[in-house]
């Protein structure tokens, strides 16, 4: 679709209403589009009146007004395919005669194509004629093929009025990509009429496109009941007729053959139920001999024949239905658990009576209805901020909440900010402390999915008896032989240690693990055998123990990146449209060798004035984060050498997730240094997936897993830590070298293909479809879990001048809550006074301000 004001016919079907026909016509003159670009077909549907005749004379001067005639009804199916095909606009938007648009519904309805090009087609909000009440803002399926409307006559109060991913919109006011409409085939023609909306919906999320709720595309419906003239028996003939058709073409062989039956004993209990007779009395043992009993013909509403007629049908379309059922099936890319989350309460009877509601409940028993549409209920826990702008852990859980909320429903939760919202599972906030919270989720919950230290803060995941699935990807307590090494001796053991017993906990627990690496793997395994899981058990189970602990590493976007705005280029004072950049993609934290990195880039700028390093986030948005030493010390030997603002720039704000793109794609290059010890050797620097995902030649200190890749592949340079040399001649290459970079950007497009969070994240989806207690756990009773690693754990023995600095830390490392943040002040005004207590407390609030805004 054109980037700018794309061309858009509305469709208009008139069959014998014209007066409303024409009125909806001086209405679209008002919306705000350009007239250029709107194009109106109005297709006269075989009314078999003066319909032509009147909508020739008012219409015929309007230059972008198209009557197209049918010589016979097609029904709207028909109707709006004949307009479809005689369109010129990139979007066709079907809207009811009898209904009016207001003057931002194209606008707002083309609007909802943005958010990606596999929305195929928007639902606008449809309300009654004053804009009162609601007759479309949510669509739902039954089971038995049966579509719905929700919050049908409800006040439109403002609950409706976010966007959201449906299973259909409806077709009194839905636009819809020409070119794909046509490449689905458009409405089935065979329905004639009623569900072909939701057919069309149905047939574009198997296929893998979306459809996309625009509350703000507004349509005001005067709805005249128009099938009462033809009969409620008509009416309940095509909606039994072609819920059938529905689920004979839409469902997967293994659905199908559970649904279809369970469908047909419904909809014989649905016409005796509305017979209001007997089904009993054709039983021989209530046979008495009355003369009624022999008469061969019965009384029966043509409502109840109805379904027996639908029925017979069925049966007749059946040749035209396999064909088109091979054709969806054949194409169809998502499962039916995946766009059953698009159904709604697919258990709605739909129909209250009380012998009915009686047959329905014993049907879904019997034929187990409900079990191929359960979806497992996963809890995915983080500690880090979720917003506009995300570090490693916050980006990962949302991934995972993403690539899990296609065949469960998810919900994310955070200690930390949540201010990122989507509609395809749940974001909360839960603060430390609050145990009655995390309760009502845990308690939802099938699966847990957690990180960092969210067993060690709440208790109701201590005391939870449900699956739980550890994410050990960052390995924390080696993270901490870095990063608390500036708290003092005795600080920096009780952190360490301290650290180890949280993962050791975890280790206990889980009865699934993620880790990042094969390298990764291998070190994990021997810490859950330290603490005993490794076990005969868990072996039996699976002797390579891939049931216990897979690999599931940080993944990148399957769809390439987009440059939507200029970010460094021309922006940033000091770098230039033609300098050669390179970009470091993530914070700086103490285990990195940035001096280095800026020493490199003042010995290439010796030789090359255009070079410039660009640090693409310092600030991390988690406040629980401190600055690192290794930040100040950057920047003081960036000073010392005369780079900054002129080679070196350092970006105070961490940059937004959906923003991160543009300043990569301006880049030449990737870098990332660090230095050579425990925590680089199972590290896992996802950085540089956003590198690949950029396609930039990577610069790295190699002896991590992604250096030693690098090098293998051939993807960029990958030198010994330490060496500014190398280093620097490495950068030189990859930024003056034309032939070199281009091989290594070919390289690193041939390599970022399974790097997808698809790829990544596959161990834990397939997980969560079947879901499992570990082995050795489903025994624990008889083995108490962890009974050797709480015999064997290290205490630090520690002398009594050391005592006061561990209490320090003994509590700024205790759960989080009122009772730490009142020992906490304490501390710090029995060691500094009041004005360090202030201090202390005014930088907290300005960190937590800075990340709650976004900044």
């Amino acid at each position: 679709m054109s980037t700018s004001a794309p061309r858009v016919s509305v469709v208009v079907i008139n069959f014998r209403g014209t007066d409303d026909t024409l009125e909806c016509i001086a209405r679209l003159s008002e919306v705000d589009w350009p007239a250029d670009r709107l194009e109106i077909v109005v297709v006269e549907n075989g009314s078999g009146d003066d319909s032509e005749q009147r909508l020739r004379a008012a219409l015929g001067e309007q230059q972008n007004v198209k009557i197209i005639v049918s010589a016979e009804n097609l029904g709207f199916t028909g109707g709006s395919n004949l307009g479809a095909r005689e369109a010129s606009g990139e979007v066709v938007a079907f809207l009811n005669n009898d209904a009016k648009p207001d003057v931002n519904w194209v606008k707002e309805g083309i609007a909802g194509f943005a958010p990606s090009p596999r929305v195929a087609a928007v639902a606008s909000k449809v309300l009654d004629w004053e804009g009162k009440t609601i007759d479309f803002v949510e669509s739902g399926l039954s089971w038995f093929g049966m579509g719905y409307k929700n919050h049908i006559a409800e006040l439109d109060d403002g609950r409706f009025d976010e966007p959201q991913d449906l299973l259909f919109g409806t077709g009194s006011a839905l636009f819809v990509r020409r070119e794909v409409f046509l490449e689905v085939g458009g409405f089935d023609e065979g329905l004639f009429m009623f569900y072909d909306d939701v057919d069309l919906g149905w047939r574009l999320n198997l296929l893998g496109y979306r459809v996309r709720f625009a509350p703000r595309s507004v349509v005001y419906h005067k709805h005249h009941g128009s099938m009462k003239s033809f009969g409620d028996h008509r009416e309940m003939y095509l909606l039994e007729r072609n819920a059938l058709h529905l689920l004979y073409k839409n469902l997967s062989d293994e659905n199908l053959g559970t649904f279809l039956p369970a469908a047909l004993a419904l909809l014989a209990r649905r016409a005796v139920a509305k017979s209001g007779r007997d089904s009993e009395e054709f039983d021989i043992r209530r046979f008495t001999g009355a003369p009624d009993e022999f008469d061969p013909t019965t009384p029966m509403s043509k409502e109840a024949v109805a379904g027996l007629y639908a029925l017979d049908q069925f049966v007749s379309d059946l040749p035209r239905l396999s064909e088109e059922r091979r054709r969806i099936q054949g194409q169809r890319v998502k499962t039916d658990k995946e766009v059953f989350r698009l159904f709604g309460d697919a258990f709605k009877p739909l129909f209250e009576d009380g012998y009915f509601l009686e047959g329905y409940q014993a049907i879904i028993e019997a034929f187990d209805v409900e079990q191929p549409m359960h979806r497992t209920r996963v809890l995915v826990i983080t500690g880090d901020a979720l917003g506009a702008k995300m570090a490693g852990p916050g980006m990962r859980a949302w991934k995972i909440a993403e690539a899990l909320s296609e065949h469960n429903d998810v919900r994310l939760v955070t200690w930390n900010v949540a201010n990122r919202k989507t509609d395809r599972f749940e974001v909360s906030r839960v603060p430390l402390q609050h145990e009655r919270a995390m309760r009502e989720h845990e308690e939802w919950a099938d699966v847990i999915f957690f990180q960092g230290y969210a067993l060690h803060h709440f208790q109701t995941l201590q005391q939870s008896n449900k699956i739980m699935v550890v994410d050990l990807y960052d390995p924390m307590h080696l993270e901490q032989l870095e990063q608390a090494r500036d708290n003092g001796d005795v600080g920096w053991r009780n952190q360490v240690t301290s650290t180890t017993e949280v993962i050791n906990r975890q280790l206990e627990r889980g009865d699934f693990f993620l880790c990042a690496s094969e390298r990764q793997r291998l070190f994990w395994l021997g810490q859950l055998a330290a603490v005993g899981r490794v076990n005969p058990d868990n072996y039996l189970a699976d002797d390579n123990l891939n049931k216990l602990i897979a690999i599931a590493p940080f993944g990148m976007d399957s769809t390439p990146p987009e440059h939507e705005r200029k970010a460094i280029r021309g922006v940033t004072p000091g770098i230039g449209e033609d300098d050669k950049v390179v970009i470091w993609g993530g914070g700086i934290y103490n285990w990195f060798d940035t001096p280095s990195l800026v020493r490199a880039i003042a010995k290439v700028a010796e030789t090359h004035d255009d070079i410039r390093l660009f640090f693409l986030g310092v600030a991390h948005p988690n406040p629980d984060v401190p600055e690192m030493a290794i930040v100040s010390e950057t920047r003081r030997i960036s000073d010392q050498l005369g780079l900054t603002g002129k080679h070196v720039f350092f970006n105070e704000q961490w940059v937004a997730l959906d923003d991160r793109q543009n300043y990569l794609l301006e880049a030449d290059a990737g870098v990332s240094t660090h230095f050579a010890h425990i925590e680089t050797t199972f590290s896992f620097r996802t950085r540089i997936l956003d590198y690949m995902w950029a396609n930039l030649p990577i610069v790295t200190t190699d002896g991590d897993s992604f250096g030693d890749l690098v090098a293998a592949e051939g993807m960029g340079v990958a030198v010994k830590e330490r060496d500014v040399d190398g280093l620097a001649a490495a950068l030189e290459s990859m930024l003056y070298d034309p032939e070199a970079a281009q091989s290594a950007r070919d390289a690193v497009s041939r390599v970022r293909e399974g790097f997808t969070w698809e790829k990544a994240l596959a161990p834990l989806v397939e997980f969560c479809k079947d879901p499992s207690v570990a082995a050795d756990r489903a025994h624990e009773a008889a083995v108490p879990a962890g009974s050797l690693a709480a015999a064997s754990r290290p205490r630090v023995q520690l002398s009594p001048a050391r005592q006061r600095e561990l209490q320090f830390h003994q509590i700024a490392n205790s759960r989080h809550g009122i009772t730490r943040d009142v020992r906490l002040a304490t501390w710090y005004l029995r060691e500094n006074g009041v004005s360090g207590l202030r201090d202390k407390v005014q930088n907290r609030v300005r960190i937590m301000r800075e990340s709650k805004n976004g900044r």
